[in-house]
């Protein structure tokens, strides 16, 4: 099943509860980016915004730790109201204790990869994840370009979990619209987060409309 995951760090925030009411018919997901202006070169939300969110809607909330030491607040953002939790490999020492971390506090849990790091390296932890996030631009900022070559990676990645017949939810977040949505569907992406392209769009049924209506030839 294909589902949109709507970025709020694209949506005006002093109109946050009317953002997310006009998007929500459209979307599965609340996607919440997380920085700290160490591990990337920004700073965002934290746990007041999260629970805001909450707030506004009864949709699923994936949040997205752009951090060093995930572990020290895993169990915060699973008691603020996180559905999903996903920590990017090459933040985590130690990826197995932080996964089993998140999903003791009752979250689902995800692990992210940037543009430069290849899929293989969850070989091994695949089996214990909820799903995979394939970065589609460098994390730090919203509206940057889609690079082209991460489709090759959601491919691969697709292959991986196919062949052990995981059920393990491909994402992919970054420059993701309706010029690049086709491409990563059909790459294998089954969730697609969505920024500039749900909330800087005046027809987001359109965008619904178009993600289910991708047709991919095998």
């Amino acid at each position: 099943m294909r589902m949109i995951s709507a970025s709020i760090l694209a949506c005006d925030l002093s109109r946050l509860a009317e953002e997310i009411r006009r998007v929500q018919p459209y979307v599965d997901m609340i996607h919440l980016d997380v920085m700290d202006g160490v591990f990337v070169p920004n700073i965002t939300f934290g746990f007041p915004l999260l629970e805001a969110v909450k707030s506004c809607t009864n949709l699923p909330i994936d949040v997205h730790l752009m951090i060093i030491d995930a572990d020290k607040y895993v169990e915060s953002f699973a008691r603020s109201g996180a559905s999903w939790i996903g920590v990017h490999y090459e933040a985590c020492a130690h990826l197995h204790r932080t996964v089993q971390k998140i999903k003791e506090n009752g979250a689902k849990a995800y692990a992210v990869l940037n543009p430069h790091t290849p899929v293989e390296v969850l070989t091994d932890i695949l089996v214990e994840l909820d799903g995979v996030l394939v970065m589609t631009v460098n994390p730090g900022f919203s509206g940057q370009k889609f690079i082209e070559w991460t489709v090759e990676k959601i491919k691969r990645l697709r292959r991986m979990i196919d062949e052990r017949s995981l059920d393990v939810k491909i994402m992919v977040d970054g420059g993701v619209n309706e010029e690049t949505m086709e491409k990563v569907v059909c790459a294998g992406a089954e969730i697609l987060v969505m920024g500039y392209g749900i909330f800087r769009n005046p027809d987001p049924a359109s965008v619904r409309k178009m993600m289910e209506g991708v047709e991919c030839s095998c």
